[in-house]
């Protein structure tokens, strides 16, 4: 799932300062260890020296073979084990008050007494428990890291709300930015310099594209003028000569061979500018459009041409579909759609047209075969052998689609009947739950 920045840099940040605070408390605790051996070590060679001088000043000290009040004891050893030097390591020795085993720190010391004879002193003194400390300095850091965290959430929220509120400005006028409409605005001016030079940056952008914009426009519109008009011109011409009684019927078949081919080239060219328009956002108004009533006014248009091939049409008004959407487009949307399903029909076929709160089912009878699902909105892509299709109607359909990113257009084949499914959210449609109307 996606993060804002804001959260996407905190819980960055939370990892690694809790990398750091495992390190640095292995490491602390390392150095805590070591100063409270360093000062119970600095306290066992100062007391190793007293009671030394005590053993000179009191012999019975040299019987204190067991360690008692004064945490040391004597033994007497030969000359061959007499070694000069201090010897510091930890040991546990069992306690009755606790009633077990408890960390000390022993130094190990030899030295001759004043009979001549050769001693070992130790000397223990208790330290600190290891386990207890790391279990201590584990919950102190637990809740320091708790209280750091959220100290972090805090503020570093507030403060990158702050500074990155020029960005999320820049990034709204982005987002309500459309090519050919105009969105005057003050020029904003940002404390942060990188914020200023990227919205200079993207006002220039915007300012090329524009322009860029209005000359491809421009273009697309004179050419398509320029193209229809002498179109008109040698249809119009053709007419006229396929009128004239002199000529043979060959010739006249050749003509309107001619005428047709000419006619399909203004259809291609019209339904490529309709793309074009379509594809750079020319339809930018939008408004509450009913589907119900427009598909219906759209029957009305095309009965002539159901009727020619007695095609019977069923609609199933379950629900009203209701949505914003430019009307000039949702009126070609559903036009294309409703003539596809009657000019791929074949003769005293069938049509259901299923319209939902949130989708329109379009049934139509023909091909016995599935379409390709993977080039049926490719533009050029033609479901037959028609010659008088443009293989455009489809892919002007996806171009409108692809408009409105809460819409989808999906296809199936179920039952012999081809199923285009207009949906208001983008969810991949379930062939068990369509729903189908009986043919009879």
């Amino acid at each position: 799932m996606k993060s804002s920045l804001k959260y996407y840099t905190i819980k960055y940040l939370i990892v690694v300062l809790l990398l750091i605070i495992a390190v640095w408390a292995a490491l602390f605790y390392a150095f805590i260890l070591d100063e409270v051996h360093d000062n119970v070590d600095d306290g066992l060679k100062d007391r190793k020296i007293q009671i030394i001088k005590a053993i000179y000043l009191d012999p019975q000290l040299l019987k204190n073979n067991e360690y008692g009040f004064n945490e040391f004891k004597v033994k007497q050893i030969s000359a061959s084990d007499y070694k000069d030097k201090n010897r510091l390591y930890n040991k546990m020795y069992y306690m009755e008050y606790d009633d077990q085993d408890q960390p000390y720190r022993v130094l190990e010391t030899d030295f001759v007494d004043q009979f001549g004879h050769y001693q070992k002193l130790k000397i223990r003194a208790s330290t600190v428990e290891q386990n207890e400390l790391i279990y201590d300095l584990t919950s102190a850091l637990i809740v320091l890291y708790i209280l750091l965290v959220a100290s972090i959430v805090v503020v570093n929220g507030f403060l990158l709300n702050k500074a990155m509120k020029p960005f999320y400005l820049i990034l709204n006028k982005l987002k309500k930015y459309q090519f050919g409409v105009s969105s005057p605005s003050a020029p904003e001016k940002y404390k942060v310099k990188e914020f200023e030079e990227l919205n200079t940056e993207i006002d220039e952008m915007i300012e090329r594209n524009e322009l860029v914009f209005h000359q491809q426009k421009q273009f697309i519109e004179n050419a398509s003028h320029e193209l229809q008009t002498p179109l008109a011109i040698v249809i119009n011409k053709i007419d006229l000569m396929i009128q004239n009684e002199d000529l043979e019927e060959k010739s006249v078949n050749t003509f309107v061979e001619v005428k047709n081919d000419l006619r399909r080239m203004v259809a291609v060219n019209k339904s490529l500018l309709m793309l074009s328009k379509i594809e750079n956002s020319q339809f930018n108004k939008v408004q509450t459009v009913n589907f119900n009533e427009m598909i219906n006014a759209l029957l009305k248009e095309y009965e002539d041409f159901i009727e020619f091939k007695n095609i019977k049409v069923n609609v199933s008004e379950e629900e009203d579909l209701i949505s914003d959407f430019n009307p000039d487009l949702a009126n070609v949307l559903l036009s294309n759609l409703l003539k596809n399903a009657v000019k791929y029909n074949h003769q005293n076929g069938n049509i259901n047209i299923i319209i939902e709160k949130d989708r329109m089912i379009f049934q139509n009878s023909g091909s016995v075969k599935a379409l390709d699902r993977e080039k049926i909105f490719n533009r050029f892509y033609k479901q037959s052998s028609d010659h008088t299709s443009s293989g455009l109607g489809l892919s002007i359909i996806m171009s409108i689609i692809k408009q409105y990113q809460a819409w989808a257009i999906s296809y199936e084949f179920e039952n012999e009947m081809h199923n285009f499914i207009l949906s208001k959210k983008q969810k991949p449609s379930d062939p068990k739950g369509l729903k189908y109307i009986s043919k009879s």
